[in-house]
């Protein structure tokens, strides 16, 4: 879970980005390993090294539908002077009964049945009549008519070499190598591989379980009626798709309407669901921001240390932020302000990567790159405060969307990258090599 080491300051001190990050990443500890079922791992971070029990394949196997050879017996099979041999029996996958190839003699053999003793290689059913005794026949004739020639004999029209269309024991793992390796993202790949190897289980972190809320007496969930004055949450969904994008299980809470002692009966109420808690609005200095209102004194009624620590941020957008830790469990919760592109470069910031940090991840921050600044004008960023502008990033460069104002949804949803302007430069030319995150 979490610790309340977060330092405090003065109500008037002004917080850098990186001071806020650090408090966050310091007071966030990843969760405890647990054991998942394979398909319950997915999505979580290894904790442990995966040594292969037993190698793949565990057995020589064919490649091909075809026909299990001697290469002495095909050795210049040509459709003018083919290669006669006698079919012995089928060789299927999962096939228990033992076959022996000896001199002039064959095994019809499917795709991924094992080689049997005495073969060599494997020729393809279409270099051969399939059986049929009527020359060569190809694709899908000879895959439809092939299964009638079970016994007999069957002619060869080309040789092959040893271990031809022949998948070798342990070709690709061998018993005693290292499969994966403590710190593995496990995905469809990773989960495929764990099964293939005998792992019904596995020792991961689980994905951390995140609830989202929005406060507001303004806001209406979508597909209801608006009313004068009212707005459609947005937010919460933005925020839960976030978290789930992140790596999270995220629990999207309704709205909250802006009365504090509902809004910490809504919060107390979802602790028991909950490793990391963000709430957006309610964080500035307004006569309804219902979060402080609620949470501020929180730690003189709940465990010794818990509490919520409001804070100014040099920073635009995303000035006022708040973070601590609730309940007798020390639960993290980040207070994120309200504006929907204030709401949202505060989660790729903060709440990312304490999301990441829970999963245990050693790298928890959005990748960043340099690019050239493409506008037609100058861009301008308060002095004092790291802007982050949303912008299109494609092959070096980097293009502003929208402005700067943090009500600007539509624009936001056309951004792929956030555009950061240092707190010591209050213009930036076009032709400006510019730091970027990259959001996707």
């Amino acid at each position: 879970m979490s610790t309340a080491a977060t330092r405090t300051a003065g109500p008037d001190h002004l917080w850098t980005v990186d001071e806020h990050l650090e408090d966050i990443l310091a007071t966030v500890r990843p969760l405890e390993p647990i054991e998942l079922q394979l398909l319950d791992a997915q999505g979580c971070v290894l904790v442990e090294d995966i040594t292969v029990p037993v190698s793949l394949p565990p057995f020589d196997n064919s490649s091909m539908d075809g026909y299990a050879v001697r290469v002495t017996d095909v050795a210049g099979a040509s459709e003018e002077f083919p290669a006669v041999l006698t079919v012995i029996g089928d060789v299927a996958a999962g096939h228990a009964e033992p076959l022996h190839v000896g001199p002039g003699e064959t095994a019809r053999i499917m795709t991924g049945a094992p080689l049997p003793p005495g073969a060599e290689a494997v020729v393809p059913v279409e270099w051969t009549d399939g059986g049929l005794g009527d020359g060569p026949v190809t694709g899908m004739r000879a895959r439809s008519q092939a299964p009638e020639a079970a016994t007999g004999h069957v002619h060869v029209y080309r040789s092959a070499e040893a271990r031809a269309h022949v998948r070798a024991k342990g070709s690709d793992v061998k018993a005693g190598d290292r499969a994966l390796d403590a710190g593995t993202v496990l995905g469809p790949p990773q989960i495929a591989l764990l099964a293939a190897i005998g792992r019904g289980t596995v020792r991961v972190r689980p994905r951390p379980r995140v609830v989202v809320m929005s406060t507001g007496s303004e806001l209406v969930q979508p597909d209801e009626q608006l009313a004068d004055g009212q707005i459609y949450d947005s937010n919460s969904f933005a925020l839960t798709a976030a978290a789930r994008d992140a790596g999270a299980i995220a629990y999207r809470v309704g709205a909250v309407a802006d009365d504090a002692e509902t809004l910490r009966d809504t919060i107390e109420d979802q602790l028991v669901r909950a490793d990391l808690m963000v709430t957006t609005g309610g964080v500035s200095v307004g006569a309804y921001d219902v979060v402080k209102e609620a949470l501020s004194s929180v730690g003189d009624e709940d465990e010794e240390g818990a509490g919520i620590d409001f804070r100014k941020l040099a920073m635009q957008p995303g000035k006022p932020q708040g973070f601590g830790s609730i309940g007798p469990d020390h639960i993290p919760l980040l207070a994120l302000p309200g504006n929907p592109v204030s709401s949202y470069v505060s989660f790729e910031l903060f709440v990312r990567p304490a999301i990441r940090a829970l999963m245990g991840l050693e790298d928890v921050h959005r990748p960043r790159t340099r690019a050239t600044l493409t506008t037609d004008k100058v861009l301008t960023s308060p002095k004092g405060r790291r802007q982050f502008l949303r912008g299109t990033y494609a092959d070096g460069e980097v293009t502003p969307v929208g402005g700067a104002g943090s009500h600007l949804v539509a624009a936001l949803a056309l951004a792929d990258a956030l555009i950061v302007v240092p707190e010591d430069v209050e213009s930036v030319e076009p032709g400006t090599e510019v730091e970027v995150v990259l959001l996707r």
